[in-house]
Order: C-alpha cells, then sequence, then structure tokens
C-alpha cells in the first residue's frame, strides 16, 4: 500500500486509471473508521458514480464504493509464471483457437465468429482478440444476429489473470447483461515429464495404448458426448495433427480410458481424457497422456497445454503432479435473455 511520508496510507488511483492493474484497500464496513481492512488486487475495469469495481485473476468482479477506500496505487502486471514454457496469452488463445476448430466461421474485424451446431461453446463462441473495426455496442449487436441467424445464443469467451488478458471486456460485457456462465483454466508445463510419467506401480504391466488418426466407434463409445454427430466429428478431428488414444477395455467393452491431442508447432494440447468410472485411480489418465506426449515429441512439440474447469479437482491435481500448472482463466459469457436479434 502507499504510504506519505507522514505516515499516513494513501489512495494514489482515480478513474484515469481504469484499464491499469491496481492494489486497494478498504474498510470491510465504511461507516467505521477503526474497522478491518480488506485488500484486492486485480484490473480496475470501471470507476463510475463513486463505485469501483475490480476484475480479479479468477474473472470474479468486487464493487467498490471509493468512500471506503483507505488506500490504492498502480501495481506492475501480474509476475510471469516461474516454471514451465514462457507464453503469451494471444499465442495460447491461438494455439487452443486451431486446436478445437469450428464448422463454420466469420471475421467482424480481428474478432473470429464461430459456429458448429451448437456442439460445445468453445465451437460456438466469438473470441475476441483484437479490434472488432466497430465500437463495442455496434459489434455486440452483429455478434447477436449472426448467432440467431443459426438458431444459437450468443457466446463471448474471454479471458484473465496474465498480462494482456481480457479484464475490461469482461467488465463492459457484465454491464450490459451478459452472463458468464462457465469459468475454466489453460494450464502449460514441459512436455517430456509428462512423456517419462508412469502410472504408480505400473512398470512393465502399463496397460496397451492405441494411437490413432481419427476417432473410431471404440473411442466414441467412452467419450462423454453421447450421440456425437457429423458436426461433432469434424470438431475432434480438426487441428493441424490429431492423435486419439485408446486403452482397450475387455472385450465387447468400452474403452478403459481414451485421450485425444492435437500437435502444433512447439505445443501438444490434450482433451477427452477419460475413464471408466469403475477403473479410475489406476493411473489410466496418465497412461494415456504419457504415450499421447510421447508421440508429440517425437513429431516436433516441447509444450504441454490443456484445459480444465475450476470445479474438477481431481483433474487439477493430477496435472498438478504432472508438472502443469495455470497460466490464465477463460470464461464464456452469454448474451442477454430475450437479446437477440
Amino acid at each position: 500500500m502507499e504510504i506519505s511520508a507522514a505516515g499516513r496510507l494513501e489512495v494514489r488511483i482515480t478513474a484515469a486509471d481504469v484499464g491499469k492493474r491496481v492494489s486497494v484497500r478498504r474498510l470491510t464496513d465504511p461507516g467505521v473508521t477503526e474497522g478491518k481492512f480488506t485488500d484486492t488486487v486485480g484490473v480496475l475495469t470501471s470507476w463510475d458514480d463513486g463505485v469501483l469495481v475490480i476484475t480479479r485473476k479468477s474473472g470474479d468482479s468486487v464493487r467498490i464504493d471509493a468512500s471506503s477506500l483507505v488506500a490504492g496505487k498502480v501495481v506492475p502486471p501480474a509476475p510471469a509464471r516461474r516454471r514451465g514454457p514462457a507464453a503469451s496469452f494471444a499465442e495460447l488463445s491461438r494455439i487452443a483457437a486451431r486446436a478445437w476448430r469450428p464448422v463454420e466461421s466469420e471475421r467482424l474485424g480481428d474478432w473470429e465468429l464461430r459456429a458448429a451446431s451448437g456442439f460445445t461453446r468453445r465451437a460456438n463462441s466469438l473470441l475476441p482478440l483484437g479490434d472488432p473495426g466497430l465500437p463495442l455496442d455496434a459489434a455486440l449487436d452483429a455478434v447477436r444476429r449472426w448467432y440467431a441467424e443459426r438458431g444459437l445464443p450468443a457466446y463471448a469467451q474471454t479471458a484473465t489473470g496474465a498480462e494482456g488478458t481480457q479484464e475490461l471486456l469482461c467488465g463492459e460485457l457484465e454491464r450490459r447483461g451478459w452472463v458468464r456462465e462457465v469459468t475454466a483454466e489453460l494450464w502449460i508445463g514441459a512436455l517430456a515429464p509428462l512423456a517419462d510419467a508412469a502410472a504408480p506401480g505400473a512398470g512393465a504391466s502399463a496397460p496397451p495404448v492405441v494411437l490413432a488418426r481419427s476417432a473410431d466407434e471404440a473411442w466414441l463409445s467412452r467419450y462423454q458426448r453421447k450421440g456425437v454427430s457429423e458436426v461433432a466429428l469434424k470438431v475432434l478431428g480438426s487441428g493441424p495433427s490429431v492423435w486419439f488414444a485408446t486403452v482397450p477395455g475387455a472385450s465387447g467393452e468400452a474403452p478403459a480410458a481414451i485421450g485425444r491431442c492435437v500437435v502444433d508447432g512447439r505445443w501438444a494440447g490434450f482433451a477427452a481424457v477419460e475413464v471408466d468410472p469403475a477403473q479410475r485411480r489406476r493411473g489410466l489418465a496418465t497412461t494415456v497422456m504419457a504415450a499421447l506426449a510421447r508421440r508429440a515429441l517425437d513429431e516436433g512439440a516441447s509444450a504441454a497445454w490443456l484445459q480444465v474447469e475450476a470445479d474438477n479437482a481431481g483433474a487439477r491435481t493430477l496435472y498438478g503432479r504432472l508438472g502443469l500448472g495455470a497460466h490464465h482463466a477463460y470464461h464464456h459469457y452469454r448474451e442477454p435473455r430475450g437479446a437477440s436479434s
């Protein structure tokens, strides 16, 4: 916190600092001068009518009455990750987008409109990287019309928590009534340790992993999204170099485990790692990811990425044990109800 030469806390931020990362301290109860303090760090996304809105790394927005502030200052951008591959938000966003392509897309300036008949939010959401070439309200109107023409709700995929992410856009969407429905994180790490990973106690008895360029009926029978359509198959098969992994099940049964990997330059992206509920905690997810990682290394990749929802504690524990960590959070905002035009 900022402390004056006289030893007093000072508020050294104003509305002119909107868009900057700040640290503030406020009284929990503004009416009590000797009350408890609460500290908040994040991007100042607005300051209107005596109320500040600060968006934290998680994407959560905090509204603060300016009269409750006792200290505040602008702080440097969030420090870069200290381990794993160096990567920017923009690079990772484009890598992730290439690994899960829609069946239809259109540009709106630098923004990309994506649709795939409703199969997953990622393939049916706006990717707003850069300038749409229109004022924001006009751009969002165009987005809503585009999705309405396809019988789809309009979603926007945004990110928070790293240098160059979109806290300001998140704040603008929220002020316009867009609702955040899903939050996940994009994790990254070195690929070689993942390729060397072994299931606990597996040794030479590790189950076989079959790799293929397409998802066959057996793979799809384990995939969590049932009734996969032709559109879904196109999305699953999209990407520069796609591999599907299967640990076969007993004769006539669905696979014990599956996974998907997309190799794109130095990056290997992992998804759809799923295990038969009856065979969990046996290291099958690790076995699948290691096999895919070895294939990706053979193709020249050196770094790994994946996406995991914030409430998936089991997956987060596994990925942390494999040496991966969160780079940034991303969110899907849905247009206001009844706003399609």
